[in-house]
């Protein structure tokens, strides 16, 4: 009997650069996977501020100095500058000023109750990055005083990083403003 040796068989390997190349695209979609799923729990989860505070006034007294955005220099703590009209789909014109410094945005305004609520959008960047949707709710109380609530649902990647900036820096202004606004109020009830 005669035996032959036989090498034995080898897997084919496919050559380093396209093990490589699955490699990186494994990895890059496993990345474009969490940043997706990231960006969609930063704009489900908004980050909120809100400031409120009661004025003896009317809803209608609250609203005339509220929306008279040119007059908003004349008495306005954080926001220094607003152009534009208090109108559904109005783009406005705002200069806001915090510790850091004046920052201008442009937002959408998104809602406009008179007496009841003025509300807007605006956005850095193209969106899904650092987003905030503001708002003042006016409800009326007993004894012809008003509640005054500013708030504003902050979304996107950039957030989470800025949460401590916008509590220290930001909110503080939103309650400087609200007490701006309930001193104009007075002094135009006044006058």
């Amino acid at each position: 009997m005669t035996m032959t040796a036989t090498a034995p068989e080898t897997a084919v390997r496919p050559p380093r650069n396209r093990l490589r190349r699955r490699r990186l695209l494994a990895a890059l979609g496993v990345f474009l996977v969490l940043l997706t799923t990231y960006t969609i729990w930063t704009n489900a989860r908004p980050y909120t501020l809100k400031a409120s505070i009661e004025i003896e006034a009317t809803p209608e007294e609250v609203w005339q100095v509220l929306t008279d955005l040119p007059s908003y220099h004349e008495w306005n703590p954080f926001i220094v500058s607003a152009k534009g009209t208090a109108e559904k789909d109005a783009t406005l014109r705002l200069v806001m000023h915090d510790d850091t410094g004046n920052t201008t945005f442009t937002p959408t305004v998104l809602a406009t109750e008179p007496g009841r609520e003025l509300r807007w959008t605006g956005r850095v960047g193209p969106g899904l990055i650092f987003d905030g949707e503001h708002r003042f709710r006016i409800d009326p109380l007993e004894g012809g005083r008003v509640r005054v609530t500013q708030s504003e649902d902050f979304t996107g990647v950039a957030v989470p990083f800025y949460r401590g900036t916008l509590h220290d820096n930001t909110l503080p202004q939103f309650k400087a403003m609200n007490q701006a606004l309930a001193d104009r109020v007075a002094a135009l009830r006044s006058s």
